[in-house]
């Protein structure tokens, strides 16, 4: 997606746009009620609240990949970034974090200790994995790529709205609300061009593939979104004024952006929240979305195992304190499962950590509780 850094129209004639993997739709057991359903493809590949994400670009000489041409001999592009498009990046994680929200970036300088790893290939387009889709990807695998210069004019929104994709915000303009009626043939006409030059199948998937109603939040259709892409006339058949004037978002996050990211990462107080002692249910009454955190500080070092009861999904999630900077340890999600959230885990005394429980769905608010033994 490229769009101006200020809100201005950008040139969507010769636009680049972000590509999603396709992924195969997660299949659910029968007995998997329809809102049960809405409700993990709508929170399913989210973090939970009080998460502080780790990126990390890709920096030796060998990071890269060999590309084969169309002559059939093959180069090695690599993955590593001018610093001025690292920068751009900075910036625009910056741009999420300012809005007050429980997820926090971190850069670190080694590729384990990151969920979220950058490269820059040129030619390979720009694209993130989906949320939690990144936790899927090995060490020495990209997370998320800029295959042209963002630190171009107009390129700011291109880190945003991939980083919006680790968020795990989909494309706005597959919205299944919107109402988009497209001239298919035209889109895929469109995007066969430079400087996309897209496939059939690729196009399918990122544009005219609408999305289930339960992977999007609200009611509304939001044209404006740092997650849609801009179109130029001709593409969308209806409503009628886009097929005529195009459609251009105003650029940056929009007002619906900044509501629905603070509404699904509202921030956290782990100072103020409650301990949980061993052997000791606690009901979490949460509604879907929901999350509650527990402050967990053992006073023996031995293995310990956590669990949520009843009839629930929900990702429970530990993390140790570390010179106050949370680490992920371990979780576990029951989704779609007829089970419940469950890990074992060493936890050494005089350590602190913090238990997080986001709820997806639950048959009775009063009747879920999470217990450590």
């Amino acid at each position: 997606m490229a769009t101006t850094d200020e809100g201005g129209a950008g040139e969507s004639e010769e636009r680049r746009i972000c590509s999603l993997h396709a992924v195969p739709k997660r299949i659910l057991p029968a007995s998997v009620t329809p809102m049960r359903e809405r409700l993990i493809n709508l929170f399913g590949n989210k973090w939970v609240t009080g998460t502080v994400l780790h990126y990390y670009f890709f920096d030796r000489d060998t990071d890269g990949e060999n590309v084969l041409l169309e002559n059939g001999q093959t180069v090695f592009v690599p993955w590593k970034g001018a610093e001025n498009e690292m920068q751009v990046a900075r910036q625009a994680f910056d741009v999420w974090a300012q809005q007050g929200i429980g997820i926090r970036f971190e850069e670190v300088r080694e590729r384990e200790e990151a969920e979220i790893r950058i490269g820059f290939m040129r030619g390979d387009g720009a694209w993130s994995w989906l949320g939690r889709e990144i936790l899927d990807h090995g060490p020495n695998e990209r997370t998320m790529n800029f295959g042209w210069n963002i630190a171009a004019p107009g390129e700011l929104d291109t880190a945003i709205h991939e980083i919006g994709h680790t968020l795990g915000f989909p494309h706005e303009h597959q919205n299944p609300k919107a109402g988009i009626e497209w001239d298919e043939e035209a889109v895929y006409l469109d995007l066969a061009r430079p400087p996309n030059e897209w496939d059939r199948a690729k196009t399918y998937w990122n544009i005219i593939r609408k999305l289930e109603p339960g992977e999007v939040e609200g009611t509304t259709w939001d044209p404006d979104s740092v997650m849609h892409y801009p179109f130029k006339a001709g593409l969308i058949r209806k409503p009628e004024h886009y097929f005529i004037h195009g459609l251009q978002p105003a650029g940056g996050l929009s007002e619906r952006d900044r509501s629905w990211v603070k509404t699904l990462y509202p921030p956290t107080d782990d100072a103020a929240a409650p301990l949980l002692r061993p052997a000791q249910s606690v009901l979490v009454e949460l509604a879907p979305g929901q999350q509650r955190d527990f402050r967990v500080a053992p006073q023996e070092t031995r293995f310990y195992q956590f669990g949520t009861f009843g009839a629930s999904d929900s990702v429970m999630v530990l993390f140790e304190s570390d010179n106050h900077q949370l680490r992920y340890r371990i979780g576990d999600d029951d989704s779609g499962e007829d089970l419940n959230a469950y890990f074992r885990i060493k936890l050494f005394k005089g350590r602190e950590y913090v238990l997080r429980v986001r709820m997806y769905h639950s048959e009775r608010r009063d009747q879920t509780s999470v217990m450590m033994w």
